[in-house]
């Protein structure tokens, strides 16, 4: 049987439960930024710059209307010998910043790197998906799916959760052919 789809439940900013046979699963909460979210990600961002968060990048997009440089704290994923970025609260500013301009930026430390961004379908997302809430814990609860459910439960709301390859565009890779 198929996930039930989310529903919003007036006034109090999470999403109705999800059933799965005749078991209810927890419901996920919806992201509301504000003015607390804002301090927050200052803070994270302060501590993330110095390197005190483990996993954790500044990641830069560039505004899509302003051309302003917008930065949040992140935690890629490695998977398979490939970087992948997760949006765990859904399809926020960053996430339509990256895919107006294509490209985005992480940095950890002194270290910046500047990569192509490529949108995951679906059923590549899941696996990656179910990775990320084992090692983001502080985000798992907006994901209706729980660390220990099947990547199929992940793949079913992939769709609310971006997923992106990160392709570094360094000349300095390894990879990387110089300029003629």
């Amino acid at each position: 049987m198929s996930p039930a789809e989310p529903v919003q439940e007036p006034g109090n900013g999470e999403t109705g439960r999800q059933e799965r046979g005749s078991e209810a699963s927890r419901p996920a909460r919806q992201y509301r930024p504000g003015r607390g979210r804002h301090v927050e990600n200052t803070i994270m961002s302060a501590l993330v710059r110095a390197g005190l968060v483990p996993r954790s990048y500044l990641l830069t997009t560039q505004g899509r209307k302003t051309g302003k440089p917008r930065t949040n704290p992140v935690v890629p994923v490695e998977r398979d010998g490939r970087r992948w970025l997760v949006a765990p609260y859904g399809p926020v500013p960053w996430v339509r910043n990256a895919r107006a301009a294509g490209r985005v930026t992480l940095t950890r430390r002194s270290d910046t790197r500047e990569y192509a961004i490529r949108e995951a379908a679906p059923e590549e997302a899941g696996p990656i998906l179910k990775r990320y809430v084992r090692i983001a814990t502080a985000t798992r609860r907006y994901f209706l799916a729980t660390k220990d459910s099947p990547v199929e439960d992940f793949v079913a709301e992939a769709d609310r959760h971006p997923v992106f390859e990160l392709t570094p565009v360094d000349e300095n890779r390894q990879t990387a052919q110089p300029a003629h």
